[in-house]
């Protein structure tokens, strides 16, 4: 298993598998996309995601924001 610190990246768009507490890059790349908003998050920069649905988030309130449209609460 690979973390974010640990395998090389190139350019555009990554794939990846969120864990508890890591990641594991499935294809290498700069940044991954916000399901929420769409922005880019590059990869040093992801601190929040969703192990269940298995989604990125750009920050705490696009995660709350998901969060709720899961569960039916928005």
């Amino acid at each position: 298993m690979m973390n974010r610190y640990e395998s090389p990246r190139s350019q555009g768009e990554a794939r990846l598998r969120y864990l508890d507490g890591e990641i594991q890059i499935v294809t290498n790349g700069a940044f991954v996309r916000c399901a929420v908003t769409g922005l880019s998050i590059p990869l040093d920069e992801l601190k929040y995601w969703s192990v269940e649905f298995q989604e990125p988030y750009v920050d705490a309130a696009a995660s709350l924001k998901a969060y709720q449209q899961h569960r039916g609460l928005a």
